[in-house]
């Protein structure tokens, strides 16, 4: 083989070990029958979450797997597939599962999620989480309760009390007015 061709496919080898090592999560699905037009929807749904879609050819890609330590990955590197890298641990997998909902042509088959090689059931169970402003903002919602129940309850209570040198409210004007003539 010629050496250029050697040296382009060690480049590319690289590459994807790169992106496999420096990404939160990765998403492998078979993307056989989408349309062109499909497919750049799914690029640009993608790209709003700050996820990158590459196709690969698969014996590249499994020589990087295994030179990045994930060497299971190879079982899913069959027909032709797409692998979305994303910056965070849900985004690829709750994009892509959007979209493989609407188009059948999509098919899931796994990733890589926090440096371990996972399978279709923990993509899936990833794309029911919400994204990570989602979730600290469910974070934040779970902390905040106790203290606004408890200002409630303070100013239901402060609310209930008369002020101090107030009259009580079961005097009334005149019988006030009685007791001090006396």
């Amino acid at each position: 083989m010629n050496q250029a061709v050697l040296e382009s496919k060690k480049n590319v080898v690289s590459e994807i070990q790169n992106k496999f090592t420096g990404s939160s999560s990765t998403v492998v699905a078979e993307y056989r029958g989408l349309s062109v037009a499909e497919v750049t929807e799914l690029r640009r749904a993608l790209m709003k979450e700050n996820v990158e879609l590459k196709v690969y050819k698969n014996t590249l890609a499994s020589k990087a797997a295994d030179a990045a330590g994930y060497g299971e990955l190879s079982n899913v590197l069959t027909g032709p597939n797409a692998m979305a890298f994303g910056g965070d641990e849900t985004g690829a997998a709750r994009v892509m599962a959007k979209f493989a909902k609407k188009h059948k042509n999509l098919v899931l088959k796994g990733g890589i999620v926090e440096g371990k090689v996972v399978d279709l059931d923990t993509i899936n169970a990833l794309a029911a989480l919400p994204n990570r402003e989602g979730m600290l903002s469910m974070l934040l919602s779970v902390l905040q309760a106790p203290v606004s129940s408890f200002a409630r309850v303070v100013k239901a209570v402060a609310d209930a009390k008369p002020a101090d040198g107030a009259a009580a409210p079961a005097e009334s004007a005149p019988a006030a007015e009685a007791a001090e003539a006396k």
